[in-house]
C-alpha cells in the first residue's frame, strides 16, 4: 500500500492524546473512515479510542471491546464500530459475525490489533501507531493510505 501521507506527534500526557483525538474527531473525513491503532499492550489505544469517541458525541464509559470484538456506537455524525481483533483467532469467526457487513455498512470503523485480521479487512484510510516511552509519553505516527486519509492528516 502506498504511503500518502504522515505526521508524527508527541503526547506528553493524556491531555495531549485528548487534544489530537478532538482535532482528528473536527476532520469532516472522518464519519466514513477505516482507523487502524497499532501499538503494544497499554499503548493508549483504547484511551485514543475513548478520547476520539466522547469528542463525537458519545456519552458516558466507553469499553474495550476485547472479549466483544465490537462495540457499536450511534453519534450525531453517524454510527462508529470499535474493532479489537486482541483475542482474534478463527476467519470464520469474520463470516459468523457479520463483520463483512459491518465494514460495508456506512460511518466510522476503529480496529485495534488489526493484523490479527488483515487479510479479511479493506485497506486503512489512516493507521495510528502509538509507542510508549520509559517515561509515559507516547510517540505518536500518522499514516495516510487513501486520500480519504490525506484529508484526515490535515
Amino acid at each position: 500500500m502506498t504511503i500518502l501521507g504522515s505526521r508524527t506527534l508527541q503526547w506528553a500526557d493524556e491531555a495531549a492524546c485528548a487534544a489530537s483525538a478532538r482535532a482528528l474527531a473536527a476532520a469532516p473525513a472522518l464519519a466514513g473512515a477505516y482507523v487502524e491503532l497499532h501499538g503494544p499492550l497499554g499503548a493508549g489505544k483504547t484511551t485514543f479510542v475513548r478520547h476520539l469517541l466522547h469528542a463525537l458525541g458519545v456519552p458516558g464509559r466507553v469499553k474495550s471491546p476485547t472479549y466483544a470484538v465490537l462495540e457499536p456506537y450511534e453519534t450525531p455524525r453517524g454510527p462508529v464500530a470499535h474493532f479489537d481483533f486482541y483475542r482474534f483467532d478463527d476467519p470464520q469467526e469474520w463470516e459468523d459475525a457479520g463483520f463483512r457487513e459491518v465494514f460495508a455498512a456506512p460511518g466510522l470503523k476503529l480496529a485495534e490489533w488489526p493484523e490479527k485480521a488483515r487479510a479479511l479487512l479493506p485497506p486503512a484510510d489512516l493507521r495510528v501507531h502509538i509507542v510508549p516511552a520509559d517515561d509515559d509519553t507516547r510517540s505518536v505516527s500518522l499514516t495516510a493510505l487513501t486520500p480519504r486519509g490525506l484529508e484526515l492528516l490535515a
